[in-house]
């Protein structure tokens, strides 16, 4: 099944996040509505969550960390994430086995 949150693109895949900082860990929550939930342990403060949001991804998604652009979102919960040069299918069966697991 194709995840909502992920669209393909020319540049890689594009991830819609909405993200809940200051949680006690960093984790996926699941789907909210077409968003997938992050929880992050960084408060919204300076960038923190923003920085902890690309590396926790790109951890995830087994990218290095400047495979992950921030294209929308900078100021919000709600985040819009480019993953460069990933595949599709990839990244939708990861996130399919880590919200079904």
């Amino acid at each position: 099944m194709n995840l909502p949150c992920l669209r393909q693109t020319d540049a890689g895949v594009e991830i819609f996040l909405y993200v809940q900082p200051r949680a006690s860990r960093n984790k996926v929550v699941g789907l909210q509505g077409e968003e997938l939930k992050l929880a992050l342990t960084a408060p919204p403060v300076d960038g923190a969550a923003n920085k902890a949001c690309s590396v926790f991804l790109a951890k995830l998604c087994n990218l290095p960390r400047r495979c992950v652009k921030m294209v929308s979102g900078e100021t919000s919960r709600h985040k819009r994430l480019l993953l460069e040069d990933a595949d599709f299918q990839e990244i939708n069966s990861l996130l399919n086995d880590l919200l079904e697991g």
